[in-house]
């Protein structure tokens, strides 16, 4: 981690505001760069003097807001067709399982991509489903923008205040992350305990077929 610390305050001390974008960008794309160590290190800089606090904030939010575009753009190249051949080529995993899951999407997309923008271990997978439901991008860039601005925001300015201190926000946020990380996980297994039972009855149950009309 300190190695990685050091790489991040080296981006920012060479390219200053851009460094930031660069950082945050790559922490869309590779979630073992915790924002949460990103973040107010640019407030502590910031409070250096490298550059503003508003700099900072605008940079990172650049950084957050161009790699949700692109992980929505993977999401997207993959789109609700290939997504249901997968499923109905998965084991346990139903079609319509695919189709409620676009439905819900399509209801309350705007809503998950702006909380799950605050929410450790969500914040840069939320982008993908967006895309592959195909929610319209004005929508999903002032969604983004917003969650970013906010959960950059807050953390910038922690470590502003905080100065050399900044490593404490990562201490409170850690915990937190941990525990959504062990909810996400059970979330999972408690889906394919579901998956499996459901398969078990209706392997019990001859009247079950498949209806054709799902797999158009």
């Amino acid at each position: 981690m300190q190695q990685l610390i050091d790489w991040v305050l080296g981006i920012m001390e060479s390219v200053g505001g851009p460094g930031i974008a660069l950082a945050i960008f790559l922490e869309n794309l590779f979630p073992p760069i915790p924002s949460e160590v990103v973040l107010p290190l640019a407030g502590f800089t910031a409070a250096n003097g490298e550059y503003t606090i508003v700099e900072a904030v605008l940079w990172a939010t650049l950084g957050s807001v161009t790699g949700a575009l692109l992980l929505y753009g993977f999401g997207a190249v993959v789109g609700m067709d290939r997504l249901r051949v997968i499923a109905h080529r998965m084991p346990l995993v139903d079609v319509s399982d695919v189709d409620k899951a676009d439905t819900w999407f399509t209801r309350h997309g705007r809503k998950a991509v702006f909380f799950g923008r605050l929410i450790p271990g969500i914040r840069s997978l939320i982008s993908i489903p967006a895309g592959v439901d195909r929610m319209p991008l004005t929508g999903f860039l002032a969604m983004t923008t917003a969650g970013s601005l906010l959960w950059n925001t807050a953390l910038i300015s922690a470590g502003y205040a905080l100065g050399s201190r900044y490593h404490v926000v990562e201490q409170y946020i850690d915990p937190i992350s941990k525990v959504i990380y062990v909810l996400i996980v059970l979330a999972v297994v408690a889906w394919v305990i579901f998956l499996v039972r459901r398969n078990k009855r209706r392997s019990h149950d001859p009247d079950h077929e498949i209806d054709p009309d799902t797999l158009t």
